[in-house]
C-alpha cells in the first residue's frame, strides 16, 4: 500500500505542475494586464513604471522563475487589481463554493443513485420508464439553460426563491438543484449499470432461491459490491462541481470562486487566477487519490494495478 500512495503522489505531483506551468504561460497570451490596471490617458512613462512595479518588464522566463520560487514558499502572490494577498482572496470564496458544491452533491446522489438503483431493479416496470427519461433530459440540458429556465420559474413567475445573491438556505436552492442536476444523472446512469451487472451473477440468484428479498438484497448485499464505480465517479464529480459552479454563480450572482474566477480572466489578474487555478487542480488530483485509495479499500482484488493485497 505505501508504494501504491507513493506513486500516486508522484503522478499528482507531475500532474500539478503541469497544469500550473500551463496556466502560466497561456495566460501571457492573452495580453497585458498592466494596460487594464492603469488610469485611462496614463502616458507611456506611466505604463513603464506600472509594468517595472508588477515585474512585467523582466523576460518572461524570469517572471516564471520567481513564481516558482514564490509557490515553494506557499506564497501564490498578490492580486494585481485588489492589491491583496491572493490567500486571502482565494479564502473568502471557499466557504460559498464548497457550500455550493455540497448542497449540488446532496442533490446528486440523494437522487441519483436510489433512480439508478430503480433502473435496475424494476427496469421493466412504468417507473423506469419515466426515470429514464428524467435521467435524459438531466444529461442533455446544458447547466446555464438549467439555471435560467429555474430563475424564470421559481425567481420571476412563483417568487419562491431569490433569483440571486447568498441570502441563506432559500438563495443555495436553486443553485444546488442546477449544478447538482448533471452529476444527477451520471449517478443514476452509473449506479443502474453497476447494480445489473451484479444482479447478474450467481450469488444473487442463489440468494433469490433462498427466498432472501429484494429490498435485503439489494440493500445489504449487492450495494456493497456495486459502489466501487459510484465511488470512482463520486471523486471525479466534486471535481466536475467544483470546475462547473463558475457557470452557476455567475448566473446567479453567487460570491463563490467560479464567480472570482470569471473577474479575475476578465480584468487579467494573472496572480488570482493562478492561485484559483493551482488550489482547483490540487483539489481534483487529491479527490482522485481518495477515489483509487477508497475503492482499494472497498474490493482488496484491484489494490496495487490488480496485483492481490
Amino acid at each position: 500500500m505505501a508504494a501504491f500512495i507513493a506513486r500516486r503522489l508522484i503522478q499528482a505531483f507531475i500532474a500539478l505542475f503541469g497544469v500550473i506551468t500551463l496556466v502560466f504561460f497561456l495566460q501571457r497570451l492573452t495580453g497585458d494586464p498592466v494596460l487594464l490596471l492603469v488610469p485611462q490617458g496614463a502616458t507611456q512613462a506611466d505604463i513603464d513604471v506600472m509594468r517595472t512595479a508588477l515585474g512585467f518588464d523582466k523576460p518572461l522566463y524570469i517572471q516564471y522563475f520567481h513564481f516558482l520560487s514564490s509557490l515553494a514558499q506557499f506564497d501564490l502572490g498578490r492580486s494585481y487589481v485588489q492589491n491583496l494577498p491572493v490567500v486571502e482572496i482565494i479564502a473568502s470564496r471557499i466557504p460559498y463554493t464548497l457550500e455550493l458544491a455540497a448542497g449540488a452533491l446532496l442533490v446528486a446522489v440523494g437522487f441519483g443513485v436510489p433512480i439508478g438503483v430503480v433502473l435496475a431493479v424494476r427496469r421493466k416496470r412504468w417507473e423506469a420508464r419515466w426515470l429514464i427519461g428524467l435521467v435524459l433530459v438531466g444529461q442533455s440540458m446544458p447547466t446555464f439553460w438549467t439555471s435560467v429556465l429555474l430563475i424564470m420559474f421559481f425567481g420571476v413567475f412563483l417568487r419562491w426563491l431569490p433569483p440571486s445573491g447568498a441570502n441563506g438556505l432559500e438563495s443555495l436552492l436553486m443553485p444546488s438543484f442546477a449544478l447538482g442536476l448533471l452529476s444527477m444523472a451520471t449517478f443514476a446512469r452509473v449506479t443502474r449499470t453497476s447494480v445489473l451487472d451484479e444482479l447478474s451473477k450467481d450469488y444473487v440468484r442463489t440468494a433469490h432461491a433462498k427466498g432472501l428479498s429484494t429490498s435485503r438484497l439489494v440493500f445489504h448485499h449487492l450495494m456493497r459490491n456495486a459502489a466501487v464505480p459510484i465511488v470512482t465517479i463520486s471523486a471525479l464529480e466534486i471535481a466536475n462541481l467544483l470546475t462547473g459552479a463558475i457557470i452557476i454563480e455567475t448566473v446567479f450572482a453567487w460570491p463563490g470562486l467560479g464567480q472570482l474566477t470569471m473577474q479575475a480572466i476578465s480584468a487579467r489578474d494573472f496572480a488570482v487566477v493562478q492561485g484559483i487555478v493551482l488550489i482547483g487542480a490540487a483539489v481534483a488530483i487529491l479527490l482522485n487519490l481518495a477515489a483509487d485509495l477508497l475503492y482499494s479499500l472497498i474490493d482488496p482484488r484491484i489494490r496495487l494495478g490488480g496485483r492481490p493485497a
